[in-house]
């Protein structure tokens, strides 16, 4: 059996994203994200916060970053990934999410960007979500085959009714 490492999440940035670049040239994007959660607590119900932080590589983290500004509402699928480093002669440890996919969602009213999908170093936009719009094809491909370079968490090939 194989293991799977998938995590989806929708939430508010917590601060300004940041974008910085190794010696290579490589864009690296970060930013924190707080996912607001109710439980019960005896008769009372009670809001919780978690905070994530997220991680964003390449042109995804150069795309999204004007985007992702305090307040803005995101929906995140990724994985997870525990960083491990030394301090002070202590091993160090912490949980962060590297995102494969960002859609920007609500929030943050002055933003032109809500409901656009990010992913794989690009981004789709989905300008007419009831339409078909099937993607150029080889004769020798089929619609059920997988290409290996294409990103499937984004908007679908296939119209949204299924006549069966």
């Amino acid at each position: 059996m194989t293991d799977i490492n998938q995590v989806m999440l929708i939430g508010r940035l917590t601060r300004d994203a940041e974008l910085k670049y190794t010696t290579g040239g490589f864009a690296i994007g970060s930013f924190s994200v707080a996912v607001n959660r109710r439980r019960k607590n005896g008769e009372q119900w009670v809001d919780e916060v978690n905070f994530f932080d997220i991680n964003l590589f390449g042109k995804s983290a150069e795309t999204l970053h004007q985007y992702l500004v305090k307040g803005k509402q995101v929906a995140i699928q990724g994985e997870l990934r525990q960083d491990r480093w030394e301090q002070d002669g202590q091993p160090r440890s912490k949980i962060v999410i590297v995102a494969e996919n960002v859609q920007l969602l609500g929030g943050n009213s002055g933003s032109n960007a809500a409901g656009q999908q990010f992913n794989g170093g690009g981004y789709n936009q989905n300008k007419q979500p009831n339409s078909y719009q099937p993607k150029q094809q080889s004769s020798s491909q089929s619609y059920n085959q997988f290409d290996a370079g294409q990103s499937y968490g984004g908007e679908s090939d296939f119209p949204e009714e299924i006549p069966f």
